[in-house]
């Protein structure tokens, strides 16, 4: 099955990217996508989440340069701050970099920035 691309996704909300992977994931299941719409990538997202898997290591889809492998949310037993535990949504998220075109140290940014994203609770989709 090809990748599709989701083109200009940084001008997007998650919502907008979520609803044209949904179309898109669709149409590459059908074998219905144009050529246009499976090049010119450059970063991939793997989720085996929807499938309960827990953590996996993801290979690169040539020529892009990245690929963001995609664990399972589920609920943990997590250590506060203040010595106590409390019960949080934990989900593991593995990035795999071809180090010719991305830096280490770009690639551990991104996850720092990635983790403060989802770690927000402003993302609740508009009614």
């Amino acid at each position: 099955m090809s990748t599709p691309v989701i083109r200009r996704a940084n001008l997007k909300s998650v919502w907008e990217i979520a609803d044209e992977v949904r179309e898109l994931s669709g149409r590459a299941q059908a074998k219905t996508l144009k050529m246009s719409e499976i090049v010119g990538g450059s970063f991939s997202i793997s989720n085996l989440g929807i499938y309960g898997i827990d953590r996996f290591d993801a290979v690169i889809n040539p020529p892009q340069c990245a690929i963001l492998a995609v664990g399972a949310a589920k609920p943990r037993v997590v250590a506060t701050l203040k010595n106590g535990t409390r019960v949080a949504t934990v989900m593991t998220v593995t990035l795999s970099c071809d180090h010719r075109a991305i830096d280490g140290v770009t690639g551990a940014r991104f996850l720092a920035a990635l983790r403060n994203r989802l770690e927000c609770t402003d993302y609740l989709r508009p009614a």
